[in-house]
């Protein structure tokens, strides 16, 4: 073979290998691009040290929402931050079944100047916070003056919300859209059943929410069941083809926001 062949040869299969190449790192970035995400909290803690910590030290990015005005919730919320997760104000509010809200709820009887102390204090008494989801809210989320209230003083403290979509009938995530606060809506609860074989199924549920809508919202409760499976599952979810985010990387990635405090 002369040397105008042998130099055709190797640069063709060098064009070949560069092709290939390309095409497998396409391939890569495609398959990035379209891995299902996952985002989970924890609610409700703040009461118990002992599970919060427990839930704190779950593996993996979860944000966690915490109760205002609760014993443990500054050494919770500095522990979360500690361990690069992300803190959420779980915001009592007005529920349909009249049930005790606790430190910090805010109701339907509220004024604006009141509802607004209220929230702040709330929001003050919590460090690290990031954004917001409701606790209970069955009957406050349904109402758009209040609704808008909060999406208000949200926009001016520069955080999210989550609409943890405690009644069908709420307004919440579409009043946050309204005002260009960035929302995510519950599509899971994990835990209504605390029971492991029944948190077991909401948690495939999700998966599953993931994988034909690309990313789905799950919420669970630091109860022992929930711990245990969530510490033995979590782990796994990379193998399975997801993708286990913070709130906030969540909607980074949906280009629903892109403010400053996504630095640690």
């Amino acid at each position: 073979m002369n040397n105008k062949k042998i130099l055709h040869s190797v640069s063709g299969a060098i064009v070949f290998l560069v092709l290939i190449g390309a095409s497998i790192a396409q391939a890569t970035i495609q398959n990035t691009a379209s891995t299902p995400t996952v985002v989970l909290i924890i609610d409700d803690l703040g009461n118990n040290l002992d599970l919060g910590i427990k839930a704190i030290n779950l593996p993996g990015q979860i944000s966690y929402a915490i109760l205002p005005h609760t014993p443990n919730a500054t050494t919770l919320a500095n522990a979360a931050r500690a361990a690069h997760k992300e803190v959420l104000l779980h915001a009592p509010m007005a529920n349909q079944q009249h049930q005790p809200l606790g430190p910090g709820g805010l109701t339907i009887e509220m004024n604006k100047q009141d509802f607004l102390k209220t929230l702040r204090s709330a929001l003050d008494a919590t460090p690290h916070v990031r954004g917001v989801n409701n606790h209970m809210g069955s009957a406050l989320t349904t109402l758009p003056k209040q609704m808008k209230w909060l999406m208000e003083e949200l926009a001016i403290q520069n955080l999210y919300f989550i609409d943890s979509r405690t009644s069908v009938e709420t307004v919440a995530a579409k009043t946050a859209e309204h005002y260009g606060i960035p929302c995510l809506s519950r599509n899971i609860f994990l835990d209504n059943t605390p029971e492991l074989k029944a948190i077991e199924q909401q948690f495939q549920k999700l998966l599953t929410k993931a994988s034909e809508e690309g990313i789905a919202v799950g919420i669970g409760h630091p109860y022992t069941e929930t711990l245990a499976y969530l510490e033995q599952v979590l782990p796994t979810l990379e193998a399975q083809g997801f993708k286990l985010v913070l709130a906030s990387e969540a909607m980074l990635q949906s280009k629903k926001y892109l403010g400053p405090f996504l630095d640690f």
